[in-house]
């Protein structure tokens, strides 16, 4: 594996990847702000065809828009960022698909769980993004068209558009 915008520190143990995010780091296309940024932290694999990649993400989100989860990536322009988003002081299952343009949906978890896993299913060019609470039963949020390009980079991802950046452990990422 290996590094988009390596993050100011990290480390690896087994199955556990412990990442700090840096701060005024994201990835965003132009939507609503206006602005584009490509320089989230994503620790990545190459992946050729369908697949479905799972992590457990525990996050010590603390300002507005701290971010952790997995990224699809084909291109600057091409991309899927989803997990934990931190928005006005609660944690949401958050997708964001872009194809030149970014979108983004949120689903509020007011429960604030201390770790959540993200599961995103590829099928050609399409993929679905899904959440759990407990790693075995899991919620789509997210169905979108992404790329039909048969290789696509895909790992763990961190990033902290506000604040001073933040801890997140990444567990047993896995790609079958």
């Amino acid at each position: 594996m290996e590094w988009y915008n390596e993050p100011p520190s990290w480390h690896e143990d087994g199955d556990r990847i412990v990442v700090r995010a840096g701060p005024e780091t994201d990835c965003w296309r132009v939507t609503l702000h206006d602005f584009v940024a490509d320089d989230a932290h994503f620790y990545h694999r190459t992946v050729e065809g369908d697949f479905t990649a799972t992590v457990e993400v525990t996050g010590a989100y603390e300002s507005q828009y701290d971010q952790a989860g997995l990224m699809v990536r084909d291109s600057e322009e091409r991309w899927l960022k989803c997990g934990i988003e931190y928005v006005d002081g609660i944690q949401h299952a958050s997708a964001v698909v872009t194809r030149e343009f970014s979108d983004w949906s949120v689903v509020p978890l007011d429960d604030d769980p201390e770790s959540v896993w993200i599961r995103v299913e590829r099928t050609g060019p399409a993929v679905e993004v899904f959440f759990s609470r407990d790693g075995r039963e899991f919620t789509m949020i997210r169905q979108a068209y992404l790329t039909e390009t048969e290789t696509l980079r895909v790992g763990p991802m961190a990033a902290a558009p506000r604040g001073d950046g933040f801890e997140t452990i990444f567990e047993n990422f896995d790609v079958e």
